[in-house]
């Protein structure tokens, strides 16, 4: 394996290439103690492992790193410190990925072996023709060729920032609104080193899926590009909108359409910034099942509407609309009994929830129902 080694001190430069020298098949082809010269060499050179300390000048070792594996996500990047509890404990680097000075020779030996052993890499499910499917309604899932990928997520953080960029892909999402967001009681290079390292473990934890899924870093920002991905909550909003108005002639694509909104936007995580999302992406469900819905009582085709008023009532239990239609329906088929249901099922959830009552118009008509229907 080609090495290269990248420290501030040259004495520490020294001292872990001898310590390498006694490994056999490790070959230090570099060894800098100017980060930017290492990066460009790195980039240009065929490099196998990179020996990174993290308290460089100028730059953040885990900035850098992260920088490196942004072209060459394959690379193995080992980080070498003094202890540094930002580095060991808030980053929660794994053993393969940091030692401690002053090194140890077994400790080396330990990463090194760990390193070849997973080594080369082996090609991921990925590399076949179909596309990589994302799903984000419910929870976060990722599908290839049928089967379910697992994403092996070094921390909630990680998983968090994944779907906060892949909220905004293809945009330019500040680093400084990142950390806000996630590390809002962190300061300075701590908060900064926090991302840099969150990042690092996305970029690690995706590179199964090879290039599917590519983080830019642009000075101030991050930019996350997919690449023959299928997004579910994507192509259902893109097949609503672009569908037309809602007919007898195009409700059976609206219908098939509403199928891939299978729950409510990453309902599964209790992601605040998630929330404006999810309730956007929650109206425009529930306008065009109201459409969808309206259209089937519209032409007395009463069994698929009752269908899709009881979807409404059941993702929206607050849409008075909904059960009111289910009173006039089951009213018009003579199931008095339901229509009782509906009306106390709604008086029930309003009042225990929002100690309020249904509005006057459902409580005229049911009145009336009452006065004139005898069972």
């Amino acid at each position: 394996m080609k090495v290269i080694l990248v420290d501030d001190e040259e004495l520490a430069l020294n001292l872990l290439e001898r310590h390498l020298a006694k490994i056999s098949n490790l070959d230090v082809i570099g060894k800098f103690v100017n980060p930017s010269i290492a990066r460009d060499e790195i980039l240009k050179q065929s490099v196998d492992v990179v020996f990174l300390d993290i308290n460089l000048p100028e730059i953040n070792g885990i900035e850098l790193g992260e920088q490196i594996l942004e072209h060459k996500p394959e690379l193995a990047l080992v980080f070498v410190t003094a202890y540094d509890r930002y580095a060991v404990e808030a980053f929660e680097l794994n053993a393969l990925d940091y030692l401690v000075k002053p090194l140890r020779r077994d400790r080396l030996m330990e990463t090194i072996s760990r390193i070849k052993s997973r080594y080369p890499n082996v090609s991921s499910p990925s590399s076949t023709n179909s596309p990589l499917r994302v799903s984000v309604c419910g929870q976060l899932t990722i599908e290839k060729a049928g089967i379910f990928e697992p994403i092996p997520w070094r921390t909630t953080r990680a998983q968090e920032l994944f779907l906060y960029l892949l909220l905004y892909k293809g945009q330019l999402v500040q680093k400084s609104r990142m950390i806000e967001l996630l590390w809002p009681d962190s300061e300075g290079d701590r908060a900064y080193s926090q991302l840099y390292t969150t990042i690092y473990h996305i970029r690690k934890a995706l590179s199964k899926f090879e290039n599917a899924f590519q983080i830019k870093n642009k000075a101030d920002g991050y930019i996350l590009r997919t690449n023959h991905v299928v997004l579910d909550i994507e192509k259902w909003e893109k097949a609503i909108i672009h569908g037309g108005s809602v007919t007898m002639e195009t409700v059976n694509t609206y219908t098939e359409a509403m199928e891939l909104y299978s729950g409510a936007y990453i309902e599964a995580y209790d992601y605040i910034w998630a929330e404006a999302e999810r309730h956007r992406l929650e109206q425009l469900w529930l306008k065009t099942a109201y459409e969808i819905a309206d259209l089937y009582d519209e032409h007395q085709d009463v069994k698929k509407a009752e269908t899709w008023y009881l979807k409404i009532s059941q993702q929206h239990p607050y849409s008075e609309e909904a059960y009111f239609s289910l009173m006039k329906i089951y009213s018009s088929l003579g199931q008095h009994e339901f229509v009782e249901h509906q009306y106390n099922q709604l008086t029930l959830l309003l009042g225990d929830e929002l100690n309020i009552l249904p509005t006057s118009s459902i409580r005229n008509w049911f009145r009336e129902w009452k006065r004139t229907t005898s069972y």
